[in-house]
């Protein structure tokens, strides 16, 4: 059977199965997810894709209204509590499902779509971060690009704007500036969280670079990690991360902590992999990210790093 045939029987069967559970339960698939799932990626993974799978005309306006305000970074606007409930609406008058006696599918459901239209908005945010050159002449990015050496370097006092000093922490030349070219802000922004909130896991990754034989450039390999990491957010990866660790509303913070954590476990990773000189990077990088991808083609997936570090 051809790809073809076999989509078309999947997809007519499954509306078939859909039209029976209904029947028999009385819940329409989003409830049965609603109820039958576990919190986090799990259930929001499954709503996304039933959402995006209805043949409703009023969900697929629906979604791309959602996308269309989301990229536009409007989700979390003025009007979020207005387009939330809105959404919500919309699918409880498609799906004939009384919120009055299904108040718990309600308040499951407004989760779900607050994380997904969340997600993509962190994506247009993150995006916008990651287009944003870094500017000498901008006072901002001045003092996060001082913030960085300071935070990684306390004892130590910066001599000037332009030094061989910069070299310490793992940048390429005397001026930083020309490493961020391709992840722009983004890659400052990272590495500076990192460096300020993990301070303690920064600390222990800097160090490693210094090994005498297994060393590496700290923010040069942190910028490469930016790459990663933003990768794997517009592709959807991350989801599995960010679902199941987002509170409330998906934010740069939670980015920039799932970057901290690809930082330290990228560490731990070539540490143990003991490579013979920086000329192995790309063979290592191709494996961790390799490793990474697929703990989290696992919806309970949880990254965090770790309370307990071991200096090598």
């Amino acid at each position: 059977m051809n790809f073809s045939l076999w989509w078309m029987f999947t997809y007519y069967f499954r509306s078939v199965i859909k039209w029976f559970l209904r029947k028999t339960t009385g819940l329409c698939e989003l409830q049965r997810i609603c109820y039958g799932e576990v919190a986090g990626a799990p259930r929001i993974k499954k709503v996304e894709s039933c959402l995006y799978m209805s043949k409703s005309h009023q969900i697929k306006q629906l979604i791309q209204h959602l996308n269309s305000i989301s990229d536009s970074n409007g989700f979390f606007g003025p009007n979020y509590k207005n387009v939330l409930n809105g959404a919500v609406k919309v699918v409880l008058l498609v799906k004939e499902i009384d919120p009055k006696i299904h108040f718990q599918f309600v308040k499951s459901f407004e989760i779900c779509v607050k994380q997904i239209w969340g997600y993509r908005q962190l994506i247009a945010e993150v995006e916008r971060l990651r287009t944003t050159s870094y500017d000498s002449e901008n006072l901002e990015h001045e003092n996060k690009l001082n913030n960085l050496w300071m935070n990684l370097k306390p004892e130590e006092k910066l001599e000037g704007r332009i030094t061989k000093q910069w070299q310490d922490i793992g940048f390429q030349g005397e001026d930083p500036k020309t490493d961020f070219r391709g992840m722009g802000l983004l890659g400052l922004e990272n590495l500076l969280f990192f460096a300020s909130v993990h301070r303690s896991a920064a600390q222990h990754v800097l160090s490693h670079s210094y090994h005498p034989k297994h060393g590496y450039c700290f923010a040069i390999v942190g910028i490469n990690l930016t790459s990663l990491a933003w990768s794997l957010l517009k592709e959807g990866s991350a989801k599995t991360y960010v679902y199941n660790n987002c509170i409330n509303i998906p934010s740069i913070t939670l980015f920039h902590h799932f970057y901290s954590y690809l930082f330290y476990e990228f560490d731990r990773f070539w540490m143990e992999c003991r490579p013979k000189n920086i000329m192995e990077f790309s063979n290592i990088k191709n494996k961790f990210e390799n490793n990474i991808r697929s703990s989290l083609q696992d919806s309970n997936t949880d990254f965090r790093i770790g309370v307990t570090v071991n200096y090598v």
